[in-house]
């Protein structure tokens, strides 16, 4: 009779168990239906297009291509399709930068100067930290080869002449002062994450490339991901950027700035990703507690809150919070750790409701599509 009631209570625990899973998977089907449809109306065979990555509590919940990663072979964007990251990249220059901190190899609060003796002497109040939070002041380079181009008299640079990391800093080391004293304003700065690049290279006596590929793609069986460099390196089922121009879609690929790596020179894919999104879950490269200062949103000189500057994708003096390589603010109360990225022919957006276990990754190689707009849309069906 015991046996009889242990088989009938086993039989019943299958019986709920398969339910369970038959009512997760009904409610799967539903939210991928409710996405696709944000998606599909925006891409079709003949048209660039996104990708699109939602993951939740360790799970894909939703993985799916629309469009075309070129328009010359139509190749169809799917999960392993490679896309220029751009600003998306500074989470992973901050992670170098953590890893040699971690390696004892550099300090948060060592000098500019400590790194680059050469470097001129406002150089002197800058840390790692500063330039990790945008609170440095380094003038933008793109200002400063706009103002050399005006000097010369003469392009200097375009997209087959494209500025060097290298050239960056040299442009930097031509200055006599920041736009502000360090620590005092916050102003993004993808010169101080172009810097962070070359202080990777310094550091570690490894070209960046090669770093980051050694110490983050590697080990995270990231395989197709990299820090492109024409000539050096080949991005796999590439994407290529587009732009609508007189109601035509004209490739749009690369700039006389697309060939610079800290502040946005990764091209990556939604599997990749998601492997990058399951070792940030597990702290699988560093410890939660060496995590948390890149999740630990910057404060000015006394203690103030940074506010977004003129000329922002936010309204001036819209308080910002920003860690090390992430944007750290809430929305609608769910805490959340992101970064967009926006560069020629690309437009992304990586947004991680921690709380909620929730990632969501949407990357266009188009820039008539807002990612955040439509990442937030996803979040909405879920939460």
């Amino acid at each position: 009779m015991r046996r009889r009631i242990l088989g009938l209570v086993l039989g019943l625990s299958c019986v709920l168990a398969f339910a369970s899973e038959r009512t997760r998977l009904f409610a799967q089907e539903d939210t991928a239906a409710a996405i696709d449809r944000i998606f599909a109306p925006l891409a079709d065979g003949k048209s660039p297009g996104v990708a699109v990555l939602v993951r939740k509590g360790g799970r894909t919940l939703f993985q799916r291509g629309y469009g075309a990663r070129d328009l010359r072979t139509l190749a169809k964007i799917d999960a392993r399709t490679n896309f220029r990251l751009a600003s998306c990249t500074k989470q992973f220059t901050a992670m170098s930068i953590m890893l040699l901190v971690h390696d004892g190899k550099l300090r948060f609060d060592q000098k500019l100067t400590g790194v680059f003796p050469e470097f001129p002497s406002y150089g002197k109040a800058i840390t790692i930290r500063h330039l990790l939070n945008h609170t440095s002041g380094l003038p933008d380079y793109e200002d400063l080869m706009a103002a050399a181009e005006k000097r010369k008299g003469a392009a200097m640079w375009s997209e087959t002449r494209q500025i060097q990391d290298a050239e960056v800093l040299t442009l930097l080391e031509q200055e006599t002062a920041g736009k502000f004293a360090p620590g005092t304003q916050w102003s993004y700065s993808n010169s101080g994450y172009v810097v962070l690049g070359l202080v990777v290279a310094r550091v570690s006596g490894q070209p960046f490339a090669q770093f980051l590929r050694e110490r983050i793609f590697a080990p995270l069986h990231m395989a197709q991901t990299l820090a492109y460099e024409k000539g050096k390196s080949e991005v796999a089922q590439r994407a290529y950027g587009h732009s609508k121009k007189a109601g035509a879609w004209k490739e749009t690929d690369q700039s006389s700035t697309s060939a610079t790596l800290g502040d946005g020179g990764i091209y990556s894919s939604l599997a990749d990703l998601a492997k990058w999104d399951e070792a940030l879950a597990r702290h699988t490269l560093l410890s939660e507690a060496e995590m948390q200062p890149a999740l630990t949103p910057a404060k000015l000189a006394g203690g103030a809150q940074p506010q977004w500057p003129a000329n922002a994708d936010r309204p001036e003096g819209t308080p910002v919070a920003y860690g090390f390589g992430w944007f750290l603010d809430p929305y609608r109360s769910h805490q959340r750790t992101w970064h967009y990225g926006d560069t020629m022919g690309f437009h992304s957006y990586i947004v991680r409701f921690t709380k909620d276990k929730l990632t969501i990754i949407v990357l266009c190689n188009r820039t008539d599509l807002d990612p955040e707009a439509l990442a937030l849309k996803i979040a909405g069906v879920l939460n």
